[in-house]
């Protein structure tokens, strides 16, 4: 079995720059010896949808905004630099990059976290479109969306960790 230390420093960035999430799943008993992306991906889920609403708002916003300053600046965390250049957001006209400029101020200003969404799979051509209907939702309906796909996101970089489910 993994040490607190061990596990922390393996899944701790699962969640974008929250380790807390995976110190309380293992102080909390929640992971055994059997690591399955499964089981560590629904320990770590339990941990996020227990904290505060606060917290929860922390863990969005500790994500960058898709093709954002971070990206500009090369200050993204390694996961978050291969998941938008595996979506070609490291590629954009400047035309395209104002448009998420644009989108990313106003989504920022209209929910008070950035617009996450699991890259994987998807273009920017995807990733615009869902971020011109999901820019109409309510806070409320906003944050849902926003938490399961933090959640999704840590399932996919769990994957890249883990063997096998």
């Amino acid at each position: 079995m993994l040490s607190r230390d061990e596990f922390v420093s393996r899944y701790g960035g699962v969640f974008e720059h929250s380790p807390f999430i995976a110190e309380r799943a293992y102080d909390d008993g929640f992971v055994g010896d059997e690591l399955t992306v499964d089981r560590v991906h629904t320990a770590l889920v339990a941990i996020f949808r227990a904290a505060s609403p606060e917290e929860r708002l922390g863990v969005l916003r500790a994500h960058p905004d898709l093709a954002g300053r971070l990206a500009i600046a090369g200050e993204l965390t390694e996961d978050s630099k291969k998941e938008q250049a595996g979506a070609g957001l490291d590629r954009l006209s400047a035309a395209e990059h104002g448009r998420f400029t644009e989108l990313n101020t106003a989504y920022v200003e209209k929910f008070g976290f950035p617009f996450i969404i699991a890259v994987k799979g998807l273009n920017k051509d995807d990733i615009l479109a869902a971020f011109e209907k999901r820019i109409d939702n309510t806070r409320d309906e906003e944050f849902e969306t926003a938490t399961a796909q933090v959640e999704r996101i840590a399932f996919l970089r769990l994957e890249m960790i883990l063997p096998g489910r």
